[in-house]
């Protein structure tokens, strides 16, 4: 081969390697809520993780507000626009399902079903719309020096109602400035969820097995919700959640209901209190809480399905689980393999959470749980701060909750 055949050659080459197309990057889009200054260097970090083990794909993550951005995602979603991938509250994702604006995920999770937990709030009509990713739930705080005061042993733990009504009064008896219990006002989004681990523990249901036919009112709905009046009134101190725990701070408060960011803020504003939690207390034994999370889900509009569901497996991973959960000094990750990281298990008030995971229950997954929730509410409202009674509120909800199935 001469000099001039070969040089043709390489010109020929490097023309039809000009002209070869270049891959394309793909861009996603991620809406978030994380935007706290102590967790979003690590979501951020998360991010960048990703794009550089994934360099086709570029991820834009646009940044939600609790206080609006449920709004947001309703307006984007019904003119089919908005993110490749939603951040959304538990209770969401049945209503967007509905509407047919999340893309169905079942397939692309069958072989995770036994790594995470959480899928339950993430099933709707048999498939699966999201995946888990934080979870969360209550525990019960409790005030060790003030049970001492009471006379309790240092081991003493409520393991029934029997047992907490009796420690929350003896401490309301101590003072005028101590109170048994931390009752909620009529908080919206709150109350609901204080009164539901009673009525879950007490064996109620909301609804029939077949998902028909509400049955908030049950006898054991209503002793349920007796009990939590009696609570309320014999030993309350009543504030909001922050309030609440405000008081409890204070050393003024020996029993009161809350999540793990508690445990952050004892531990950020080097709180001395002596405290514990436990599981939430059942008629008889240990009972049921409320359980909740936030999920990650590919909007049904989206060009880019596969490499959103590529960030969401990253973002969930075991490991990015437990560095997210330390930097927001959180407890509650849907990863099996996450609880059992050293972080976890070296704290027993972190294990408390993860404890209660299991015995945990997620309202239904229903497009109308948004009136439901509502109407119990305010049923607990009334039996606490209204007309008193405790069968009648739970009647009328009943009747709006099964009214509002029905649209």
């Amino acid at each position: 081969m001469n000099r001039s055949t070969l040089l043709i050659i390489v010109l020929i080459v490097t023309i039809i390697a000009l002209a070869a197309p270049v891959a394309a990057e793909t861009t996603i889009e991620w809406w978030q809520f994380w935007t706290d200054p102590s967790i979003k260097p690590t979501v951020n970090r998360i991010v960048a993780e990703f794009e550089k083990a994934n360099p086709d794909i570029k991820v834009k993550v646009s940044d939600l507000t609790w206080a609006n951005g449920h709004e947001k995602i309703v307006m984007a979603l019904a003119s089919d626009r908005g993110p490749d991938i939603l951040e959304l509250g538990s209770d969401w994702i049945a209503q967007f399902a509905d509407a047919g604006h999340l893309a169905d995920i079942t397939e692309q999770t069958a072989t995770d079903q036994d790594k995470y937990q959480g899928w339950g709030m993430a099933i709707y009509r048999e498939r699966i719309y999201a995946r888990p990713w934080i979870l969360g739930t209550r525990v019960l705080f409790y005030n060790r020096a003030l049970l001492r005061q009471a006379e309790y042993a240092d081991n003493f733990i409520p393991i029934s109602w029997s047992n907490l009504q009796e420690a929350a009064i003896k401490i309301d008896h101590l003072g005028k400035n101590t109170h048994g219990w931390g009752s909620n006002t009529a908080e919206k989004h709150r109350l609901y969820k204080k009164f539901l681990p009673f009525f879950w523990s007490n064996g109620a249901r909301l609804y029939t097995p077949d998902g028909k036919y509400c049955i908030l009112s049950s006898q054991k709905g209503i002793d349920a919700l007796k009990f939590y009046k009696l609570l309320h009134d014999s030993c309350g101190y009543v504030a909001n959640q922050r309030g609440i725990e405000d008081a409890f701070l204070e050393g003024k408060i020996g029993f009161i209901i809350s999540g793990d960011w508690l445990l952050k803020r004892i531990e950020l504003e080097k709180r001395t209190i002596d405290f514990g939690t436990t599981l939430i207390p059942g008629p008889k034994f240990t009972g049921r809480s409320f359980l909740g999370g936030e999920f990650l889900a590919v909007n049904a509009a989206s060009d880019h399905k596969q490499a959103a569901m590529r960030f969401i497996q990253f973002v969930t991973s075991p490991e990015n689980q437990v560095s997210f959960c330390k930097a927001n000094r959180s407890a509650n990750p849907s990863s099996v393999v996450a609880q059992n990281d050293p972080y976890f298990k070296s704290n027993i008030n972190l294990q408390t959470f993860i404890k209660q995971i299991y015995s945990g229950v997620h309202p239904p997954v229903d497009p109308y749980w948004v009136n439901a929730e509502a109407a119990i509410e305010d049923a607990v409202e009334d039996a606490l701060f209204g007309s008193g009674m405790i069968a009648e509120p739970l009647h009328k909800a009943r009747k709006k909750i099964d009214r509002s199935k029905r649209k």
